[in-house]
């Protein structure tokens, strides 16, 4: 009896977690769908808001080239075949650009999204800059906002766009 018990009290703790990260905790959930010039799926990307205002930013990619590329939220919601209709970066309190910058950063800057010799990379990073809930640095305003990874290393100091290179995928982020 009692280790049915211990094991009801595990399955229920263990419910109580999952269901914490299933979207009904009160946090903001979006995501993007990334998509590379030829239009093909090359990954995805998560955002989760928490509770203290610091959006949670996984991104995994594949079929890129190896080394370091900047990323950024973008200020517009869409993506187009050269991924110029996402526009400058997402950067509502006009900041400049890079997260070296003393006058900087965009609220969309990023660090680098780093591809292993394989061509897959990963970015695991917290941003206070941007956030998915209403208010002046919302992803959500009035033209959403994409997530781009260019072709190149991005300065962390170059204004407007950190001399990262050509646009080489681009996902909507939504809402989920």
């Amino acid at each position: 009896m009692k280790r049915a018990l211990a094991i009801c009290a595990g399955l229920l703790a263990v419910a109580s977690v999952a269901g914490a990260y299933a979207g009904n905790d009160g946090a903001e959930h979006a995501s993007a769908v990334l998509k590379n010039t030829a239009g093909e799926v090359i990954g995805e990307a998560r955002f989760v808001e928490d509770g203290t205002g610091v959006v949670h930013v996984n991104v995994h990619v594949k079929g890129i080239s190896p080394g370091e590329h900047g990323i950024h939220i973008h200020a517009v919601g869409a993506c187009t075949p050269t991924f110029l209709a996402a526009g400058g970066h997402h950067n509502p309190l006009g900041h400049e650009h890079g997260l070296d910058n003393p006058d900087g950063p965009h609220a969309g800057d990023l660090p680098a999204l780093k591809a292993n010799k394989a061509g897959v990379g990963h970015l695991n990073v917290k941003t206070d800059r941007a956030t998915l809930s209403s208010g002046p640095t919302s992803v959500f305003d009035g033209n959403g906002s994409a997530l781009v990874i260019h072709a190149d290393p991005d300065d962390q100091v170059t204004d407007p766009t950190g001399n990262s290179g050509a646009r080489i995928a681009c996902g909507v982020i939504q809402q989920d």
